[in-house]
């Protein structure tokens, strides 16, 4: 496992204790559950940054690279796809909708992190 886990690790599972507590509050989605996805997303640019400069530095990837940048860009579609259906459905069931981002984004970065070693 890399940094670039261990970060995804850290945030996605913070976003989702922050999104979980809010909906289980029976809380409609605010700023403090929005912007913890929005922290997902951002610890997903970090990963798509760290490894386009890995790929280009020389580093290959020993699974299949069509599979590991698929799953990269599945992972950062989440975070918006979530949050523009918490802006568009405000009850606390939204809450439960972004939590699910950081355990799907932790859960593909693991599979990312076994494609690439």
């Amino acid at each position: 496992m890399d940094a670039y886990f261990y970060i995804i690790l850290a945030v996605g599972l913070l976003s989702t204790v922050i999104c979980l507590a809010a909906g289980i509050m029976k809380k409609a989605p605010n700023d403090a559950t929005i912007l913890s996805v929005a922290a997902v997303e951002v610890a997903l640019v970090v990963y798509l940054v760290g490894s386009i400069i890995r790929v280009i530095a020389g580093e290959t990837i020993t699974g299949e690279a069509w599979e590991f940048w698929g799953y990269l860009v599945t992972a950062m579609l989440l975070p918006p796809a979530a949050v523009y259906w918490s802006i568009l459905e405000r009850t606390r069931w939204s809450n439960f909708v972004l939590a699910a981002v950081g355990v799907t984004a932790l859960v593909m970065a693991a599979r990312m992190n076994q494609i690439w070693y």
